[in-house]
């Protein structure tokens, strides 16, 4: 799925991880999740929560994401980790944070756990391999 954004003007944070979670389901992400966890957590507004079934895809969806964003957005991450292990890349836009997991590495964390009482956006238009079956 392509979203157009006009170059021209800045994107929100919340447009931002909506952008970030599209760019993951067109790379066949397993359940993309967006919680808004500005009134829990200080340093940033949005967490961006996906998997990818193996350490290619996990790449892939991490490189897809920060290419749309630049992109379409204009924007760069200021830091990414994890690319090395493949099992967690965590790309940091500041006010959006996007974490790509192997299903056993979510489960390990469980991130959507701790931070439950965080809003989950909606995602629109998002259908996601888990959905697809």
């Amino acid at each position: 799925m392509t979203v157009s954004v006009e170059r021209s003007r800045t994107l929100e944070p919340r447009e931002i991880a909506l952008l970030a979670a599209s760019a993951a389901a067109s790379k066949k992400a397993i359940d993309p999740v967006v919680l808004d966890v500005a009134e829990t957590i200080v340093i940033t507004s949005y967490f961006v929560i996906v998997s990818g079934s193996s350490d290619r895809q996990v790449a892939a969806i991490a490189d897809e994401i920060e290419d749309v964003l630049r992109e379409q957005g204009g924007v760069k991450p200021i830091g990414r980790e994890g690319e090395r292990e493949r099992k967690w890349v965590l790309l940091d836009f500041a006010d959006v944070v996007v974490h790509v997991f192997q299903p056993e590495e979510r489960e390990f964390y469980r991130l959507e756990k701790l931070w439950s009482d965080a809003p989950r956006l909606e995602i629109p238009e998002v259908e996601t391999a888990a959905q697809a079956t």
